[in-house]
């Protein structure tokens, strides 16, 4: 009974902080009925239309806080009253404020898109998706300038992350925070339909093209380009180069640390001594390949359609569509490479295993120089292989290296400071 009572009075309690109406209370407070102006919602992006940003920022940011101080404290209470699953308790706080904000009792139910509160709450029980949902508002804002669109985007970038992180995300452990996830980004959808329809007949609001909103999208297009190129140099010089390097050569070395013994099977057979270090290095950095190329995807895709957008406002500049044309042929690379590389990981398995079957036949007395001979042609094979195919993964990274690289060149020639004016862009003088 306890706990129902407990998870009873934390959502109580967190749906009227939730449904404080801070939009409307900082407008009344600027003498303006932010219901009569405007898109008439009590959220950031209509305060901030109608008295400014700086307000806007402000109303984000209570907005904000009343979603994940009571997902914060939730999440506390459970794990302080040994509750089962405490995450129950955060998300029952998180929800009910989240509802409280969508259909707050000061205002007769009537509040906001939930956009804000919702990041709030997620931030708190879904920090990775949350992060993920951010920056694919940041892009979408940058790119469309509807708000709108970017809020939808990121809702489903938070639901897609979500199922994409957890392997068994209807599992009993992960059900609360999964339900959770489909529940409020449903309601964000709902929330938004008279937007998608306005959307849809091309008469939604739009940012205008300011200067911070021009500045938004180079930053995003400069650290994006910058994190691929530096991060794919890094990984497959100093990185790959390195690890592999340094193993190979305390494997061919007859002295050797504790932590890295030489098996007697390793002597048996030429090569298998330094193939030991390979082998090593390759267990050590194998892990890391569908890191690299998931952030290789992640930055290129950024990199990508900011630079489409450019090319689309200004098409008479020749280096936009140089520039989108590079991004997309290194973005196909990165594409094609990823499962290039599983196959890799894979023959790389089969060689190892190969090796192993190797040693253990030239291990045993009874095994016929046939025997031997036959595994040892098995690793040949296996090996080949491998080569075969590491050689086309190679190539295909330098490529894509040699690619970022030209766009790394083509960040000197980003868009000036312009504004749209009848569908062209047109010059600001500074």
């Amino acid at each position: 009974m306890d706990i129902y009572l407990t998870f009873a009075a934390t959502a109580l309690v967190s749906y009227f902080i939730g449904a404080i109406p801070f939009g409307y209370l900082i407008a009344r407070y600027r003498g303006v009925d932010i219901f009569q102006h405007g898109s008439g919602n009590i959220g950031a992006t209509n305060v901030g239309r109608i008295l400014g940003w700086p307000f806007g920022i402000l109303v984000f940011m209570l907005d904000f806080a009343k979603g994940a101080v009571p997902a914060a404290v939730g999440l506390a209470v459970g794990a302080a009253r040994d509750i089962e699953a405490p995450v129950a308790l955060g998300v029952a706080a998180g929800l009910a404020a989240f509802v409280g904000h969508l259909f707050p009792a000061y205002l007769r139910f009537r509040g906001g898109k939930g956009v804000a509160t919702g990041a709030g709450v997620v931030a708190v029980l879904l920090p990775l998706p949350t992060l993920a949902a951010l920056i694919a508002w940041l892009v979408t804002v940058s790119v469309s300038r509807y708000v709108s669109l970017a809020s939808i985007a990121a809702a489903a970038v938070l639901c897609a992350v979500h199922f994409a992180m957890t392997p068994e995300p209807f599992a009993p452990q992960q059900l609360i925070l999964t339900l959770f996830c489909l529940v409020a980004v449903a309601l964000v959808f709902v929330k938004h339909r008279t937007n998608v329809r306005r959307l849809l007949d091309g008469s939604e609001n739009r940012l205008s093209d300011s200067r911070s909103m021009r500045l938004l999208t180079k930053t995003i297009h400069v650290l994006a380009v910058g994190l691929w190129f530096g991060m794919a140099v890094f990984f497959s010089f100093p990185v790959a180069l390195t690890l592999f390097g340094s193993f190979e050569t305390l494997a061919e070395s007859n002295e050797r640390p504790t932590w890295f013994p030489l098996p007697p099977e390793y002597k048996l057979e030429p090569g298998l001594q330094k193939s030991q270090g390979t082998r090593a290095a390759g267990h050590a950095i194998s892990p890391l390949f569908d890191h690299y190329f998931l952030w290789q995807g992640v930055c290129g895709l950024l990199a990508t359609v900011t630079a489409l957008s450019w090319s689309k406002a200004e098409p008479g500049r020749r280096v936009h569509s140089v520039r989108s044309l590079v991004l997309l042929l290194a973005l196909t690379t990165v594409v094609l490479g990823w499962p290039i590389e599983r196959n890799v990981s894979d023959l790389r398995h089969a060689r190892n295993a190969a090796s192993d079957d190797l040693m253990a036949v030239a291990n045993t007395p009874a095994s016929s120089a046939m025997i031997v001979a036959a595994a040892r042609a098995q690793v040949d094979n296996t090996r080949q292989e491998f080569a075969t195919w590491h050689l086309w993964s190679l190539l295909l990274n330098m490529v894509t290296i040699g690619l970022v690289t030209a766009a790394m060149a083509l960040t000197a020639q980003l868009p000036p400071n312009q504004s749209v004016s009848g569908g062209k862009l047109q010059t600001k003088e500074n």
